[in-house]
């Protein structure tokens, strides 16, 4: 048994999960219904216009909708106006790993700084403006070395590769992923899930990173997948899941860490398919940038992935769609024609791709034509409107 198991309070294992942690979650949800996201808003486009501010702060946390309701019209009014702030043009990449078995398969670095070095020129031809690094096992963090792979990056050298994203004008953006379905990185300590020992070890993180990344505006907690039927499709040897009261309270326990560093918390938003969607518009503070996906090519609304954009949209959601060419090459730019067709200029606050391919030379076509893809896809976005295709 894992030493943090030995010292968490027994009282946990014996309560029904609707009961645990039953008066923080009370209280957590009080302070984020209680509180509206304009500080943090304000933070997050203190270097936008001040039409998006305003329009912003008019919103309530908690999962409600806009403090003067939209109707249908006015929305479809809305949707292909010009946005009122700069869009994310994003790209994911992987310096550690949160995946059981490639934690278990590979005890070193899966990172290649060459390719890294060819990639970051390529990102600034195709107009990204943002790179979210997932973190993991990748860098040996001073709070909790003992989490990192073999040749992970010191602390000193992210920031050195920091500083060259932002001498080419990329925003980086960190990501450390705490769903109990992705945090093999966590070594140890992902066995400790919802014990004292774990919420430590997450706030020390959280704060690490937030210094390390001089106060990100954004903080990517990841969060998805956190379930029963995924883990087994992986073949994990070890599933953990969160339900009912317990998963929000700890999500509730990371945002709370994450604000109090001055970003703001975003999340994927898959999470709202795979429990109640009710509970997860009810209880998802719109203060969380959410980023949902679908990577399959053609967007059918009767599609519940695809379906799900437009559930966030209709409850005043800020969203960052993403896409990938993980299973067709076009799904990048089929979510931004999407996004111009469907999504409020408001509250789309841009789109996010990844390759979900390690940073390695056997991959580097994959991410060559991942970074084009953004490209051509930024482009149109700003062309005259054409029909999406495979519609």
């Amino acid at each position: 048994m894992p030493e943090c198991l030995r010292d968490a309070r027994p009282e946990i294992y014996r309560l029904r999960p609707s009961q645990i942690g039953e008066r923080p979650l009370q209280d957590s949800r009080r302070k984020w219904n209680m509180k509206r996201d304009e500080s943090t808003r304000r933070h997050f486009l203190k270097t936008t216009a001040a039409t998006a501010l305003a329009a912003a702060a008019s919103r309530v946390v908690g999962g409600a909708a806009e403090s003067r309701a939209e109707t249908e019209t006015e929305r479809a009014e809305m949707v292909g106006q010009a946005s009122p702030h700069e869009l994310i043009w994003g790209y994911l990449v992987q310096l550690g790993f949160g995946s059981s078995s490639l934690r278990e398969a590979n005890s070193h670095l899966r990172f290649d700084q060459g390719l890294w070095n060819e990639l970051l020129p390529k990102m600034v031809e195709n107009g990204v403006n943002m790179v979210v690094i997932e973190l993991g096992d990748g860098v040996k963090f001073e709070s909790h070395p003992e989490i990192a792979v073999n040749g992970a990056w010191s602390v000193n050298h992210l920031r050195q590769e920091l500083e060259k994203l932002r001498r080419l004008g990329l925003e980086p953006i960190p990501q450390l992923n705490f769903s109990a379905a992705h945090d093999a990185w966590l070594g140890p300590y992902s066995q400790c899930v919802s014990t004292d020992v774990y919420y430590r070890v997450c706030r020390d993180l959280i704060a690490e990173v937030l210094q390390i990344f001089d106060k990100p505006r954004l903080f990517h907690l990841g969060w998805d997948e956190e379930d029963i039927e995924t883990q087994q499709a992986l073949r994990y040897e070890y599933i953990v899941v969160r339900q009912f009261d317990l998963f929000w309270h700890d999500l509730y326990f990371l945002l709370e860490n994450v604000e109090r560093g001055g970003a703001r918390p975003w999340v994927w938003a898959d999470m709202i398919r795979r429990m109640d969607p009710k509970g997860y518009l009810e209880k998802m503070p719109t203060s969380v940038l959410q980023s949902n996906w679908y990577y399959d090519k053609g967007f059918n609304e009767e599609v519940i992935s695809v379906k799900n954009y437009l559930d966030l949209e209709a409850r005043g959601y800020d969203q960052v769609l993403t896409g990938s060419n993980y299973v067709h090459p076009q799904n990048f730019l089929d979510t931004v024609l999407f996004a111009r067709e469907k999504i409020a200029p408001q509250r789309l606050f841009g789109f996010l791709q990844t390759s979900w391919r390690p940073t390695l030379p056997e991959y580097r076509d994959r991410h060559l034509e991942a970074i084009k893809e953004i490209g051509q896809a930024k482009a149109r976005m700003a062309g005259p409107r054409v029909p999406r295709s495979g519609i």
